[in-house]
């Protein structure tokens, strides 16, 4: 046993809780494996487990908490935090959309079922014709709500260990000086962005490059995704939360 275990397993779960929430990003993911090994005392916790985690914030560790404990027991949740729905985080919409179900499939890491209802809603916050067409024009994306985009790359990043979502997208495409030609084999896209869900060619799991998730059609170019990304409700997001 290393002596930062040794260190880790005198500590309270409370405090090791308290030290994980003020770790640097590196440092916090270097602390999930030993989290792992004591969710049982995260269990125990019952409805104290999320005291001092904010609903309302962009940060993915209470969203890896609630992974954990709902693999060890599904009903924990719903038992100890009042969440008939799973929906733990707050999920605003100005259109008045239900994003329990994204909640639902991300806690579950569901991805590829979650990657579909996030298609499904952009279609829908575009308007009627995205939907009847099936896809969102580039200069559709001005016209969604904001508090609704915010809300899709929220779920999206505290879900996946900071890993997946509109914004990591951005922080990537901006480290690489806007380039998208360079943007696709990072984040694990075929080349020129060209993409089919099947067969196997994009991986639904957490193992997945950063960025990988969601999908974003570039069937058409690249017009749609810089739209997406330069909405100003994302380039704020980013400022604010530093994603």
């Amino acid at each position: 046993m290393t002596d930062e275990k040794l260190h880790q397993n005198k500590e309270s779960i409370i405090e090791f809780l308290e030290s994980l929430k003020s770790a640097p990003e590196r440092k916090r993911l270097g602390l999930l494996s030993l989290l792992e090994d004591r969710v049982e005392e995260l269990l125990d916790l019952g409805p104290s487990l999320m005291i001092g985690f904010d609903p309302n914030d962009c940060d993915w560790t209470p969203g890896f908490i609630l992974q954990l404990i709902h693999r060890n027991d599904e009903n924990f949740i719903k038992n100890n935090l009042n969440c008939d729905d799973l929906s733990w985080f707050e999920a605003p919409s100005e259109v008045g959309f239900d994003y329990s179900p994204l909640q639902q499939y991300l806690l579950n890491e569901r991805y590829e079922e979650a990657d579909r209802f996030t298609s499904s809603k952009l279609r829908e916050l575009a308007g009627e014709k995205a939907v009847k067409r099936g896809y969102v024009y580039f200069s559709e994306v001005e016209s969604i709500p904001g508090i609704d985009l915010s809300t899709l790359d929220k779920l999206w990043i505290i879900y996946s260990r900071g890993k997946f979502g509109f914004t990591v997208q951005s922080k990537i495409l901006n480290s690489l000086g806007g380039r998208y030609d360079k943007l696709w084999p990072r984040i694990g896209w075929k080349k020129d962005g060209v993409w089919t869900r099947y067969p196997k060619s994009f991986d639904w799991s957490i193992e997945a490059p950063n960025g990988h998730m969601p999908l974003v059609n570039q069937l058409r170019g690249v017009r749609l995704m810089d739209s997406l990304l330069n909405h100003q409700a994302l380039k704020t997001k980013s400022e604010r939360f530093n994603v």
